[in-house]
């Protein structure tokens, strides 16, 4: 029997980081092509898949604009780092047969296609793989936040937040041994806490848009299928009120 997935339109979210691989910085091309492999994985099944990729692992904004660095002049830095993944992440995927398109929100037609929501979501329909880049286009905003705009803007299904741990913890689990994971929560609940899931924006986007996010432990090989499937993996962020730690 042919395995089916739960939801029909997801949007994936990749920190930098997870391109660097155990050095930390820059792009290990094995862990990009692992990564590849799982992708294309999911893409079997049917569904269809666009994914926002970070640019910490080559230039984080803060680290500039925390040392005095103009703002605004660090964050473009980061938008353009996202390109550098987003196109390394696209080669791994066509050499391996995936159809994609890189669309960015800043125009550079010699690499990428601009962002049209309209184009993106025909892209989707024709079974590619869309990778959005250069965040938002603007200053000040996170890829979190581009991930939850673009989900809200294509109307997928769901957001996956892909990170370096299990799930959302009510305090740091690498300093509390005593750390609770929740399987779900309540967007309000993760805002009230300061639960460090997104950024403030990124979560009332999905909050408002009524968009779910599951936050999963990239780490572990064959995730990223098993929460399209629905296996109860990882931490559901959701409204409604019967949420239990």
């Amino acid at each position: 029997m042919k395995e089916q997935p739960i939801y029909d339109r997801v949007i994936l979210k990749l920190s930098g980081e997870a391109l660097a691989g155990e050095r930390g910085v820059g792009i290990d091309p094995q862990v990009v092509h692992g990564l590849a492999e799982e992708i294309n994985d999911v893409v079997q099944l049917g569904m269809q898949l666009a994914v926002v990729v970070g640019g910490g692992n080559i230039w984080r904004g803060s680290s500039g604009w925390s040392k005095g660095m103009d703002r605004a002049t660090a964050d473009y830095m980061g938008m353009l780092a996202t390109c550098i993944n987003s196109l390394a992440l696209q080669d791994a995927l066509e050499s391996q047969h995936v159809m994609t398109r890189v669309q960015t929100a800043i125009e550079m037609r010699e690499v990428a296609e601009p962002y049209i929501r309209r184009r993106a979501i025909r892209h989707l329909e024709k079974g590619r793989v869309v990778i959005f880049a250069a965040g938002t286009g603007n200053p000040y905003f996170s890829t979190d936040t581009t991930a939850a705009l673009r989900a809200a803007e294509i109307e997928a299904d769901v957001m996956l937040k892909a990170t370096n741990a299990p799930g959302v913890y009510d305090s740091d689990p690498s300093c509390n041994p005593d750390a609770q994971k929740y399987d779900e929560i309540q967007y309000l609940d993760v805002l009230n806490r300061g639960l460090m899931v997104m950024d403030s924006t990124a979560t009332s986007l999905c909050m408002d848009n009524d968009i779910p996010i599951v936050v999963f432990d990239l780490g572990v090989r064959g995730n990223i299928k098993r929460v399209i499937l629905g296996e109860e993996i990882g931490t559901h962020v959701r409204g409604g009120n019967n949420c239990e730690r």
